[in-house]
């Protein structure tokens, strides 16, 4: 396992040998006879009765194919890239129907379409048709990706609760492995709530995967994992693997999580997180479990509490952990991250919080994270960000870490704005959570290559800055005039 990789299957399946006991006590086997005369009348009715019950299964599992299929689609889209020149990517994909807004949609991982034009997405339906999208909307922090479409005659799939299902169900998993389109495997359930993944060149930040034995291999990524239901119970996404291919280990989105991106990337475009307002300990182990009196290491330990912030009007402390959320036990910080961000904005939720060797419990809100992004001030740790007083903006380095858990691409250079100033006068132009990038023409990575630059110009010379902002799926770059 030492070299073992999770790999993005930019499109796959799964192949599972697996074994299904239904119940029979017995197997009979036709004997071989020494005239060389073939099984008997009665060896063949034990046969036949004998495998009824596999036959039976054998059945319902291809009423379940039948009835998925219509809805999984094989996708394949084109990029331009700087230094691979033009790139393709395949995938699968699976068509729900809108529920907060009419219309079909294409459910698939942001990765198979990501940097595609419209018309470099193909999405090829069951009867063969091929159709282009007519809107991309996208979660970084899921790898989802929801794609309108507009054709007659479609079958859309119908969305199974994830929660229900457990260790050793059942499930097929669909989808175009390789490009063989219209391809089903059998598996089951190996675990839940796999998170901490690494998965290709970043990190998604919202994980909570499903863990199969179904084959899936390149080529079934965004295509639907299918419980004996006929619903779809997860979004197929990543293989764990030292060979790139199938070697048992599959991971899929629950299907509760990327319902609810669904639907939140549809009704406003994004996806509306809500936040505690606190930083988690990822180092969390038994030694510091020890020193706060935990019997073992469980929940999530607080390390921070940012001022103005749900936790802080709940009165959380450093040191508090959290053992649960809204009744839910609390695993670890990742959990407990996921729990927050799909929790309703404005909800009220009782939390269980381990303080001075005692369990308390608290009551908070929930706020939206959107609107702490659009403030005038980010949460900033001690000794955290420069404060740049002629432009009235206070900045920190950015990381490809942070980079990328803000939305942006992680090879992201510059520095990253924590807070504005209401009264200066880029106040109408960039935000907290922007990347400031180029200042008269030069790259500014560092706070003394920004404070170099601005000492070289004259108080009355007017200055071209070059910011970055994330806007939902996209990043994109825009041009400021500054006068000082």
């Amino acid at each position: 396992m030492s070299n073992r990789t999770t790999w993005w299957i930019g499109g796959v399946a799964l192949v599972a040998g697996l074994l299904l006991g239904v119940g029979w006590t017995s197997w009979s086997t036709p004997s071989v006879h020494a005239d060389g005369a073939g099984p008997t009348d009665r060896e063949l009715a034990e046969l036949s009765r004998d495998t009824a019950q596999l036959q039976q299964v054998s059945r319902v599992l291809s009423r379940i194919a039948n009835t998925v299929t219509p809805a999984v689609v094989h996708i394949q889209s084109e990029r331009t890239s700087p230094n691979r020149g033009r790139v393709e990517e395949t995938g699968s994909g699976v068509i729900i129907a809108g529920t907060v807004k009419p219309g079909l949609f294409v459910v698939t991982n942001r990765h198979v379409i990501e940097g595609a034009a419209l018309s470099d997405i193909f999405i090829q339906v069951d009867d063969g048709r091929e159709l282009h999208p007519e809107e991309v909307l996208s979660d970084a922090a899921t790898d989802l990706a929801v794609l309108r479409i507009n054709a007659p005659g479609l079958s859309p799939a119908k969305w199974g609760d994830s929660n229900e299902v457990d260790i050793g169900h059942l499930v097929l998993a669909m989808g175009s492995p390789f490009g063989l389109s219209r391809s089903v495997t059998l598996g089951i359930i190996s675990a839940k709530g796999r998170r901490q993944l690494k998965l290709g060149a970043a990190d998604v930040l919202n994980q909570d995967f499903l863990q199969t034995d179904a084959a899936i291999n390149p080529g079934n990524s965004g295509g639907p994992l299918v419980d004996l239901q006929g619903r779809i119970i997860g979004i197929n996404t990543a293989i764990a693997s030292s060979s790139g291919g199938n070697e048992g280990i599959g991971f899929s989105i629950p299907s509760n999580l990327a319902q609810r991106v669904m639907e939140q990337l549809i009704e406003h475009g994004v996806v509306r997180r809500a936040y505690l307002g606190v930083r988690l300990d990822p180092q969390f182990d038994a030694a510091a479990a020890g020193q706060l009196k935990l019997d073992r290491v469980r929940g999530a330990r607080v390390t921070q509490v940012y001022p103005n912030t749900p936790a802080a009007k709940a009165q959380l402390q450093n040191d508090d952990v959290v053992l649960s959320f809204d009744g839910v036990v609390v695993q670890d910080e990742n959990h407990l991250i996921n729990l927050v961000s799909l929790t309703p904005i404005g909800r009220q939720v009782k939390l269980s919080v381990w303080r001075a060797g005692k369990a308390i419990t608290l009551t908070l809100i929930l706020a939206d994270r959107n609107d702490l992004q659009q403030s005038s001030e980010a949460p900033v740790e001690p000794g955290m960000g420069a404060p740049i007083r002629k432009m009235g903006l206070t900045v920190h380095p950015l990381d490809g870490e942070l980079a990328d858990q803000l939305g942006y691409d992680p090879t992201t250079k510059g520095l990253l704005i924590l807070k504005v100033e209401p009264h200066s006068q880029l106040s109408a132009e960039v935000q907290v959570y922007d990347v400031l990038e180029e200042v008269a023409r030069k790259p500014v990575q560092t706070v003394n290559e920004l404070e170099a630059t601005l000492s070289e110009m004259s108080e009355s010379e007017s200055v071209l800055i070059r910011v970055s902002r994330t806007a939902g799926k996209t990043q994109r770059p825009h041009l400021i005039v500054w006068h000082q």
